[in-house]
């Protein structure tokens, strides 16, 4: 019962809703359009194949970019309401007729190797081209010096499938997997079907290559050389050398083979090894023979581990050498699942070319252990392009189409990045450790109390990698403490004598000045950062300089590795999902001079061929191309975005709408 001012009514006239992903389709065609992206796959992404109809390879791609942005759970619910709008749909691409799902299908089930390798190229090209976010991140070790981390992640899936009779009066079963999957293993944990998954990943952008499930037993040694071109090629255009490419491998490619890949491509490698004859090496049996050099409390697991850093042993007898640090932590009842146990002990080995003292053996511990910069942002990878989704049961026809799953995560992040611009995030990977100078227990005879040493002027630190106020911008007080920029005290904490001959002198401001200061943000790395602004100076003998104060003037020129591991990138699900909010709440308008649903039937007309057309002669690509064209003369369609700022409009080449 309804009040007396409210009328519901009812029209048999039907009038379907807009679906609510038609917005950022639309957005999607412009970006490709406005990019050239659309004319890239266009005219350089070519196959045909027979019985293709009216439709080229361009028709497909602009139905399967519609069905991954779309989340719908099947393809036949994605025609169900793509059909009222099909005409206007193909339309934002520049063609005329949506395929039929059959059609799509077939096209998925041709595809070859050369035609997915070339779309491959494509986007890779695209990748390295696109810069969505305005300087780069990384991981910046103690000594100030750049990575980039790049995760590479290989992953083995089993399947049971279902039972079927097989007796002589049926016929043999018909599995739409086999040309999908691998044969699995029917032992313990078995599955009838495999599928294989590799993943490549960057700290600071998306994923610089996928490859996807494989129908042939897994070749990871072929999928990881694969991964390294890529890296490669990725670092050239930012400007880094291989050796800073950092690439952290799963444990899967803990061999002695997949490591002298990685080496001799030059990038840099840190990863779990499976090489348990390390800690007979002599060498290794001294380091473990001496206490640790640190013990390492995991935060949720409370779980403890010793960690051993070995000298650099070679991998083979001939082989190069890497960094070993070994971890050890008491064994349990239960066989560990990780590492191998002697004598009651667990030992897991990690290997990295990574450089001491620039990461401690605790940092290359924390950094092999934590993903966290990576797990959200494959759990949201996954759950967007919904990588167990089979678009098609042939591997050339589903891996094409992951490839374009990919390439729409990629754009989503440059727009949601346009639309919402977000800014670098620092944080703190591991804490400061100041070095502290080796003690010895040998009695040293008594001497006469050393003269009276005079000091020279206070010479300031450089100015910090974390680009913040210099160190000489701390003015000296008559009363021995600074003062800040904002004239706020920095007492004196530390007179520490080095083993140069310096003296270094330590000042620390107040954690209350430092968090209501206007000027945090310039000063320090982080304005939640729980600590307050330090600043040092060191003050040399007067008469010495640093080159010949003490012998040890060749280890004091190596860069301070007290500095902590920091690790900068930009948000990547945020900025995302505030796109796909906001995009998928706001009204689209379509306006055409024609009706946008399908027109009924009109009365067929007599079809004239063409001798090419009678004899059956082969098209050439443009006019396969021209088949299922937009003509020019086509009625005009106006589709109108709501909710998006001018500045985004200008960015992707948007026509602004004027408001009153």
């Amino acid at each position: 019962m309804t009040h007396a001012e409210v009328t519901i009514q009812i029209t048999p006239t039907p009038l379907p809703s807009m679906p609510s992903w038609m917005g950022e389709v639309a957005a999607f065609a412009q970006v490709l359009t406005h990019t050239g992206i659309l004319k890239t796959i266009q005219d350089q992404v070519r196959f045909a194949r027979a019985r293709f109809g009216h439709y080229d390879l361009i028709d497909c791609v602009a139905v399967l970019i519609g069905y991954i942005l779309s989340g719908e759970p099947t393809l036949l619910s994605f025609y169900e309401r793509l059909a009222p709008f099909a005409g206007a749909y193909m339309a934002l691409f520049g063609r005329t007729r949506l395929p039929h799902r059959s059609t799509l299908s077939r096209f998925l089930a041709a595809l070859d190797q050369t035609c997915v390798e070339t779309l491959r190229a494509r986007f890779q090209k695209d990748l390295l081209a696109r810069k969505p976010f305005p300087s780069l991140g990384g991981l910046f070790d103690r000594t100030g010096k750049q990575w980039v981390v790049i995760d590479e992640d290989g992953t083995r899936q089993a399947a049971r499938q279902r039972a079927l009779p097989q007796t002589d009066t049926l016929p043999a079963p018909h599995r739409r997997f086999d040309q999908v999957c691998a044969p699995g293993y029917h032992g313990r944990k078995r599955g009838e079907v495999v599928r294989t998954c590799t993943v490549v990943a960057s700290d600071t952008y998306a994923s610089v290559a996928r490859h996807v499930w494989r129908s042939w037993q897994w070749d990871y040694r072929g999928e990881l050389r694969r991964a390294i071109t890529a890296i490669t090629s990725y670092a050239t255009p930012l400007g880094l050398s291989p050796a800073s490419m950092l690439v952290r491998l799963d444990g899967l490619y803990g061999d002695v083979a997949t490591l002298l890949d990685v080496l001799s491509a030059g990038l840099g490698v840190i990863t779990r090894s499976r090489a348990y004859h390390l800690p007979e090496h002599p060498m290794v049996k001294q380091t473990l023979a001496r206490s640790p050099d640190h013990v390492s409390t995991h935060e949720t697991s409370h779980m403890q581990r010793s960690l051993y850093d070995c000298a650099p042993v070679p991998l083979t007898p001939t082989g190069p050498e890497m960094r070993l640090v070994i971890a050890t932590h008491a064994g349990t009842s239960a066989d560990p699942a990780v590492g191998i146990e002697r004598d009651g002990v667990v030992y897991e080995l990690f290997v990295s070319t990574l450089p001491s003292p620039a990461f401690k053996a605790s940092d290359i511990l924390d950094l092999y252990l934590h993903r966290g910069s990576f797990e959200t942002v494959l759990a949201d990878e996954d759950e967007e392009q919904d990588a167990d989704r089979w678009y098609s049961h042939t591997p050339w026809g589903q891996e094409f189409t992951q490839i374009l799953a990919q390439w729409a995560w990629n754009i989503r992040l440059e727009l949601g990045q346009a639309f919402s611009p977000s800014d670098l995030r620092t944080t703190e990977f591991a804490p400061t450790q100041e070095i502290e100078a080796p003690t010895t227990d040998e009695d040293e005879p008594a001497e006469a109390p050393p003269p009276t040493v005079t000091y020279g002027p206070p010479q300031w630190a450089r100015p910090s990698f974390t680009h913040g106020f210099s160190d000489s911008a701390f003015t000296p007080q008559p009363d021995g403490t600074l003062r800040c920029p904002v004239n706020h005290p920095l007492y004196l904490q530390e007179r520490r004598p080095e083993r140069d001959g310096s003296l270094r002198l330590l000042y620390a401001a107040r954690i209350g000045h430092c968090r209501s200061c206007p000027l945090r943000s310039q000063c320090q790395e982080s304005s939640a950062t729980l600590k307050p602004r330090r600043v040092s100076a060191v003050l040399w003998p007067q008469g010495t300089s640093r080159s010949d104060s003490s012998p040890f003037s060749e280890a004091a020129s190596v860069p301070c590795a007290s500095a902590p591991v920091l690790w900068r990138d930009w948000p990547r699900c945020g900025i995302r999902r505030t796109w796909l909010k906001i995009v998928r709440s706001q009204t689209i308008d379509l306006e055409s001079s024609s009706p946008l649903s399908p027109s009924p039937t009109k009365a067929p007309t007599e079809k004239i061929f063409t001798r090419a057309e009678r004899a059956h002669w082969r098209l050439s690509w443009d006019q396969r191309l021209t088949r299922n064209a937009r003509p020019s003369d086509a009625p005009r369609l106006v589709v109108t975005l709501h909710g998006l700022p001018a500045t985004f409009a200008r960015s992707f080449g948007f026509d602004l709408l004027a408001t009153a």
